[in-house]
């Protein structure tokens, strides 16, 4: 596992942790200025929720990943509803990615724009992210390319885009309504067609869109070769190079996938 803050003393709104039969990775969002409707942040949500999984993973095996993830939502929520005003468009969210290994099966969740690479040496990766958030996204990027990143009209327009987050018709994250873990996008394979499995953040995913450093196979062949803190420090030069805003990144590598 490797993980980076966007720069050095930010916080890092990522989390990522494993338990011998599963890993979790939590990618925090949040708008700078809304922290009155949340006094806890962004950071604080998604390692509260990453810590949930986890043990939720661990203490009920048997139960569904979408099923664990609405559950750990609800804890989650239950823990400050009553000190931040949770139900707000712009409080804390989070993208959210889950592979687990049980009976000779990989299953798998993503829910948001974080992404589940699957390598085979069989043949070529199965890379699973939501595209749904990213696709409304875009129909807001000339206006926010257009407004100065901070001000009062740049985070009016990127709090109308996430209006439209666990809407129908719109996007779904790990926010306060656990009903959005039913619009997880799930799948489960063989282990035995399966060599290793990769979790990544949007600020890691970045070496393949929108840099082109690397294709999803180059990503995963260097993941085997270098480790996630390699591509980490790809995906760092080449946001100073196209001074593009950095993220916070982070990748999970998991290998040895048959039953412990």
């Amino acid at each position: 596992m490797a993980s980076a803050a966007a720069r050095p003393g930010r916080v890092n709104e990522d989390f990522t942790g494993a338990v011998p039969t599963a890993a979790v990775l939590v990618d925090g969002a949040g708008i700078p200025g809304a922290e009155p409707t949340c006094r806890h942040g962004v950071a604080w949500y998604a390692h509260t929720l990453g810590g949930n999984l986890l043990a939720l993973l661990s203490l009920t095996p048997r139960s569904s990943l979408p099923a664990l993830l609405a559950d750990a939502i609800t804890r989650v929520t239950d823990v400050h509803r009553h000190t931040c005003d949770v139900t707000n468009p712009i409080s804390p969210s989070a993208a959210v990615a889950i592979v687990r290994v049980s009976g000779g099966v990989l299953d798998h969740l993503v829910l948001g724009d974080a992404v589940v690479a699957l390598d085979r040496p069989g043949g070529p990766p199965i890379v699973t992210t939501d595209l749904r958030e990213p696709t409304i996204g875009r129909t807001y990027e000339a206006k926010l390319a257009a407004t100065t990143p901070g001000s009062d009209d740049y985070n009016r327009i990127l709090g109308e885009l996430r209006a439209h987050r666990n809407q129908p018709g719109g996007f779904w994250v790990a926010k306060d309504d656990p009903r959005a873990a039913d619009e997880a996008v799930t799948a489960h394979h063989p282990i035995t067609e399966l060599s290793a499995a990769a979790l990544l953040s949007n600020g890691a995913g970045r070496i393949v869109h929108p840099f082109g450093l690397a294709d999803w196979p180059q990503t995963l062949a260097a993941l085997a070769s270098k480790g996630p803190s390699a591509v980490i420090d790809r995906v760092r030069q080449a946001e100073a190079r196209h001074r593009t805003r950095p993220d916070d990144a982070t990748i999970a590598y998991c290998t040895d996938l048959g039953d412990p």
